[in-house]
């Protein structure tokens, strides 16, 4: 093993890793806080729908009658009891989607809220820019280059030194976590070990570890990052049993969610997890009760549902909130599916949730209720809701920072405040 490489000799190593001038992928960049105190608020999971999830169809108004009139192939039937061909009754107005039944239990437990209309008052229907705009937390504004969590982060009372403090589940770090704070982003636990591969990953480590030991400006950062690789060193992946009886989907969202699961149980210090679920522009096909949309409604709720009950008691101490960037038109269109539009609703789940309610004022469907005539209108900014689990749930009052500009805040009391 050549332990004297050079650094242009890391540079070739580091590329062979396809990633950025200084480190490979599996290892994060990171920066470490002084020393100071654990958070005293929650650990907050972020699950952001991109594609725009058809709301509509996932927490349905059966109890308002244009829903069917706006939607004949689509619709799903009004709840009956003992069917799993139907809507799950929630109020008697509102219902789940039948492929959400692993979120009933929590609706029953009130640990989980919806709140419904909800969403960026920013009337584009392009996904880039409707992702972005929720992600910085300033609709129609992009001047700001960080991201709400990545504010919340920044102007957070208490530091941590944790360098996963906050983490991006995926490949690319999600918007919402920009910002001057370290954020670690990793794909999974095993890549961040080369995907299990001991011998290469030592001889790696032990090339870099020489490598940054030269006396250089980056010794320090560098030693950072070995100590991160060896905390995920602790974490058994391979033999990992989730608690709770959580049974993960075996897909990409569902692994992601039993990581993090894993991360929060190490007691490493996280404080944020941000996960992506793709696939929910459903132009085309949707489909009513199987198909599309029932599939991934199917996963989304599993992983939830997964992820607080192997969290178990830590769970109290935990807020998962969702969002999608947009929802989709009222009237299905001519190939059973739907276009972009406007309201959606989001889900929050965890032990200081206020649940087993549908928050938010439902404006209707008829013709004359919708937003621009089409789309499902907004009553809830969604900055209320997350302002709200920032303040509550996560200890920090800095409003006016997290989410600049926005002064309207209504207090819809979904979660405590304690």
């Amino acid at each position: 093993m050549n332990t004297t490489i050079s650094r242009r000799d890391f540079l070739k190593l580091a590329g062979a890793f396809a990633v950025a001038p200084a480190l490979p992928t599996w290892m994060p960049r990171m920066a470490f806080a002084p020393q100071g105190v654990e958070s005293p608020g929650d650990i907050l999971v972020v699950v952001f729908q991109r594609g725009g999830m058809d709301g509509i169809n996932a927490v349905i108004p059966h109890g308002d009658a244009d829903y069917y009139h706006n939607r004949s192939a689509l619709a799903i039937p009004e709840p009956e009891d003992g069917s799993d061909q139907t809507g799950i009754d929630l109020d008697g107005f509102f219902g789940l989607h039948p492929s959400l039944r692993p979120l009933k239990d929590l609706w029953d437990e009130k640990t989980l809220a919806i709140v419904h209309a909800v969403g960026s008052p920013d009337p584009t229907h392009s996904h880039f820019d409707a992702m972005d705009y929720m992600e910085r937390g300033t609709p129609g504004e992009k001047s700001i280059s960080t991201g709400w969590i990545g504010r919340h982060l920044q102007t957070a009372a208490w530091q941590n030194e944790s360098p996963f403090r906050a983490i991006g589940m995926g490949g690319v770090m999600q918007a919402a976590l920009r910002g001057p704070i370290p954020v670690t982003t990793l794909k999974s636990i095993s890549d961040f070990h080369l995907q299990g591969d001991v011998t290469q990953l030592t001889e790696i480590r032990a090339r870099l570890e020489s490598l940054y030991n030269l006396g250089s400006s980056l010794d320090g950062e560098a030693a950072d990052t070995f100590n991160a690789v060896n905390i995920l060193d602790k974490i058994d992946v391979n033999n990992y049993t989730p608690s709770g009886g959580a049974e993960y989907p075996e897909t990409e969202f569902g692994m992601a969610m039993k990581q993090v699961a894993q991360i929060a149980k190490a007691e490493i210090g996280l404080e944020v997890a941000c996960v992506d679920i793709g696939g929910w522009d459903t132009h085309n096909q949707q489909g009513q009760l199987e198909g599309e949309l029932p599939t991934l409604l199917n996963e989304f709720s599993s992983g939830l549902a997964s992820l607080y009950h192997d969290l178990g008691d830590r769970a109290k101490r935990v807020t998962i909130v969702t969002m999608s960037e947009f929802g989709r038109r009222v009237k299905e269109n001519a190939s059973d599916g739907t276009d972009h539009g406007h309201g959606n609703c989001m889900f929050v789940l965890g032990g200081g949730v206020n649940g087993g309610k549908v928050y938010g004022q439902w404006p209707g469907l008829a013709p004359e209720k919708l937003y621009e005539g089409i789309d499902l209108d907004i009553t809830t900014d969604y900055r209320d809701v997350l302002g709200e689990v920032v303040e509550k749930r996560l200890k920090n009052p800095s409003l006016a920072d997290v989410f600049p500009a926005y002064t309207d805040w209504k207090n819809l009391g979904i979660v405590q405040g304690s």
